[in-house]
């Protein structure tokens, strides 16, 4: 044996007389673990750069072409021809070559191939059918410039690597895992690597995304190139058939519809989303229906799909391949740009061998004209030894062949001796010219595609692209994800309750005072008497400190909810007043709003969803000589800081109580919003378009190219069509023009409108096939300018330019409105409305507005620890109220 192999044998007595052979296989084992770990990596898992395929699917394409004769074979038959060259189960073979099939692209299939969408298995190997598709048979086989090795038995050749002519391992895509490392190349676009391909040749940058067949959205901004740390998010198309229902029309790479069905059934169980039923009607296309009880937002039950079901999911590439037997991290570019530079290389090879064989028909077939032509063939007649019949060829030939490319070898004159002599008395020396002239065209224009070789490789890119590019066209859309809060969007399934005196908070506290409904997932927000303040994770019971005064749901970054509080400093104290926001905390951290002195005690507290500012009465004690014991308070004159700041003096006397008198205003300005386009949300980060200031009332107008108008509150949750066409913020008294085609009576009609039900969705077309939306206008004074078609043998009509105002008086709805001409109509164009003054709105109550921005600081900014808290800076120039 080797002596890694090396077996050492000894022999111990037994106590019956017998003897065991004792074998130590530590020379054995020492290096077969490398050998075990090397051979999965190189021989199952990872595909080889040359070609893209793993040694199985290699040896089922040759397999394949071996047996091709342009029909269909049993899929049995091809696994079992594969079994020659591939030393594994006809299971793993089978399973490799459905996965080929169905990618569609190599594989030509006939019956149950299986169903990627459904995730439905294809029927046994003995029912289904293959055959090479014409591409396969195109781009992947070359046998002239194949470079073969005998097969594990050595009974048969096997190709080290097929000559493929296209960048295919991105095309399909490979996963694998092996000892020690593990490969995810996602698939790509066809015409998408045949255009990045022609670019690399010309010298031209180009980026590469990938494309799934299971269609679906993507977000590949962080993809980095398929390189390991990258990562793209994948979703479900998924949008609203109307108020009660769902319908998911694509699904993201890597589920089915059945998984896809069963997380949204777990996530239903679980109570993150609450939906009434699922309907699957797949079949050649994903249709998945997703029913919702009345009353359940279907723009929020959108977000959680995506927060809580394989809706929406994560996948990370790890582009590695094998290149010289070593695996290799690359990029997906760096990958095209190898593949593409392989394919002119083998192009080259096909030439020059294409090249010298026509270089060889020319040289016989000018031989053979020589030969024929001269009657050489008469020398050999008087010779009676083979000698003597290639000497006297020889001799014959020398005076006519300086004209040749190449010297005439025996081989030359022994062809020519094996020419019959029925094709000499046939020979037409005018076909044989024209047969060298044909040859000497071909030899030109292939020398010519040597000489040119990189617009070669770029014509035969354009070539594939046009004879297999049809149908092909990118399936995955390509869109910059919005981040969705788990939080917002999640269904208050559980409820909260709070023993205050005792300090504990949670869902198994059935027994006390109730808070509100909440999730499993949410944070809450707890304050107590002696100024203390707590966030922690919703839990069964939780203890955060005695004599709670307040308890909520918490939402992080909000600075619209502000706390008003006044408090007595410690015992004997003076009692302060400070409003501030807490937009971010250490979960489960204690923080002091106080000074945090012995016996401080919280007087007065408040929450304030839209920073409402309350008035308050403040009554002392009567001690000594004090002559003002009862006043009257204003939050709204106290600014908004932040939390850790301490506050202003209202009084240094001992406070009997504090009394609610007033309830107040919110002293913030309007919510700004913004429209991102992008991702189609509504944020108030200043992306995209301003809509405008919403206060509590406001409410957006939204009309759809389909004629569909309503008005919505401007929720950040809010998700929008694509056909959508008016965006901006709804004024009630603001007519809206319409001009549309009603299909039944083939006419255009313009009809003005107000919304009289803002919480109904309206049709404003008829619901004729035909009908359609062609302009809505949310001007004050809308124009319309109008091009007539031209009749036959007329000169064309003037464009007659409408006020849409004096046209048409406001009328109802659901009314089909005036005609707007019996003439044939070219187009209708938008013009520059009128001018309008619109009438000043009322004075508002004057009161102080604080800037959205600053409410977590005041006149301080905040600040950020390296925890990512909000400190505010003390105040330490205190003012005395009173």
């Amino acid at each position: 044996m080797e002596e890694n192999e090396e077996v050492n044998e000894a022999h111990e007595q037994n106590p019956d007389g017998s003897q065991d052979a004792l074998t130590r296989v530590t020379g054995m084992y020492k290096d077969w673990f490398l050998d075990y770990a090397s051979y999965v990596i190189l021989e199952r898992a990872v595909p080889a750069i040359e070609d893209g395929f793993k040694p199985v699917q290699r040896r089922i394409m040759h397999a394949l072409k071996e047996l091709d004769d342009g029909r269909y074979n049993k899929v049995a038959n091809v696994v079992g021809h594969t079994m020659q060259y591939h030393p594994h189960g006809d299971a793993s073979i089978a399973d490799a070559m459905v996965q080929i099939g169905q990618k569609d692209l190599l594989i030509d299939t006939q019956g149950n191939w299986g169903n990627i969408l459904t995730g439905d298995s294809a029927a046994a190997s003995r029912y289904i059918e293959a055959r090479l598709s014409k591409f396969a048979l195109e781009v992947v086989f070359s046998p002239k410039i194949t470079e073969w090795q005998l097969s594990y038995d050595g009974r048969k050749k096997e190709p080290v690597n097929l000559p493929v002519k296209f960048p295919l391992l991105l095309a399909q895509g490979a996963e694998g895992i092996a000892v020690g490392l593990s490969t995810k190349i996602l698939p790509h676009n066809f015409n998408e690597l045949i255009d990045a391909s022609i670019k690399h040749l010309k010298g031209q940058r180009f980026k590469l995304f990938p494309d799934f067949p299971t269609a679906g959205i993507i977000d590949v901004g962080n993809y980095n190139d398929g390189l390991r740390g990258g990562k793209i998010r994948v979703r479900a198309k998924i949008s609203q058939r109307d108020k009660n229902t769902l319908i998911i029309n694509e699904i993201p790479f890597g589920t089915n519809t059945s998984s896809l069905i069963d997380s949204i059934l777990k996530a239903n169980d679980k109570g993150k989303i609450k939906i009434k039923k699922i309907e699957d009607n797949t079949a050649a296309e994903v249709e998945i229906l997703v029913h919702l009880p009345s009353g359940i937002s279907p723009d929020k039950t959108i977000d959680a799909l995506y927060a809580f079901t394989s809706c929406e999911s994560s996948i990370s590439p790890l582009a590695c391949i094998i290149e010289d037997n070593k695996p290799l991290f690359i990029g997906i570019t760096e990958m095209l740009r190898r593949s593409t530079d392989a394919t002119v290389e083998l192009l080259r090879q096909e030439l020059e061998i294409q090249l010298s064989e026509l270089q060889e028909q020319w040289h016989f077939a000018s031989l053979e004209r020589i030969f024929i032509e001269n009657r050489i063939y008469r020398d050999i007649e008087e010779e009676e030894t083979w000698e003597g019949v290639i000497s006297a060829i020889d001799k014959g030939l020398k005076p006519h062949v300086a004209h040749l490319k190449r010297a005439v070898t025996e081989e030359d004159i022994v062809r020519l001796t094996e020419i019959r002599i029925k094709r000499i008395s046939k020979f037409d020396l005018d076909k044989a010219q024209q047969h060298l002239e044909s040859l000497e065209e071909k030899i030109a224009q292939t020398q010519h595609h040597l000489d040119n070789l990189v617009d070669f490789a770029i014509d035969y890119f354009k070539d594939l692209k046009s004879k297999y590019g049809k149908g092909r066209e990118r399936k995955s859309e390509i869109r910059i994800f919005d981040d969705i809060e788990a939080t917002k969007v999640v269904i208050r399934n559980t409820k909260l309750y709070v023993n205050r005196e005792e300090g504990f908070v949670g869902t198994s506290l059935r027994r006390d005072e109730y808070v509100t409904d909440c999730s499993d997932i949410d944070d809450i927000i707890v304050f107590t008497k002696d100024g203390k303040m707590m966030v922690t994770k919703v839990d069964t019971k939780t203890f955060v400190g005695k004599n709670i005064i307040h308890v909520a749901v918490f939402k992080k970054k909000d600075k619209r909810t502000i706390y008003n509080m006044i408090y007595k400093d410690g015992r004997g104290g003076a009692t302060y007043i400070k409003r501030f926001a807490v937009t971010s905390i250490t979960r489960d951290k204690a923080y002091d709003l106080t000074i945090g002195k012995a016996g401080t005690d919280v007087s007065y507290f408040s929450a304030n969803p839209n920073g409402e500012a309350e008035v308050v009465t403040v009554n002392l004690r009567q001690v000594g000589s004090i002559k003002k014991l009862k006043w009257d308070v204003d939050f709204a004159d106290v600014l908004i800081k932040g939390r850790a700041s301490k506050g202003n003096i209202v009084t240094k006397y001992s406070v009997k109580r504090i009394e609610l008198k007033e309830k107040g205003l919110s002293t913030l300005k309007p919510r700004k919003l913004w429209f991102d386009e992008t991702v189609q949300r509504l944020n108030m980060d200043e992306r995209g378009e301003f809509l405008g200031e919403f206060t509590g009332e406001d409410r957006l107008l939204l009309v759809n190219q389909n004629g569909r108008v309503r008005t919505v509150i401007p929720e950040l949750t809010l998700r929008f069509d694509d056909d959508m066409i008016v965006l901006e913020k709804w004024d009630p008294n603001k007519p809206l023009s319409a001009i549309h085609w009603e299909g039944e009576k083939e006419l255009f009609y313009v009809k003005r409108f107000l919304i009289d039900n803002p919480d109904k969705e309206e049709i404003i077309i008829t619901d004729h096939a035909k009908s359609y939306l062609e302009k809505i206008f949310t001007d004050y004074r809308p124009r319309a300018e109008i091009v007539f078609s031209k009749k036959r043998g007329q000169d064309r009509r003037d464009n007659l330019v409408i006020n849409l105002e004096e046209f048409i008086s406001v009328k109802g709805i659901t009314a089909t409105g005036n005609q707007l001409t019996k003439e044939k109509v070219l187009e209708i164009n938008a013009l520059d409305p009128l001018p309008y003054e619109p009438p000043k709105p009322k004075d508002t109550l004057d009161i102080e507005v604080v800037d959205e921005e600053n409410v977590a600081s005041g006149t301080a900014k905040a600040t950020t620890d390296e925890n990512g808290e909000d400190k505010g800076k003390n105040d330490n120039e205190q003012t005395t109220l009173f």
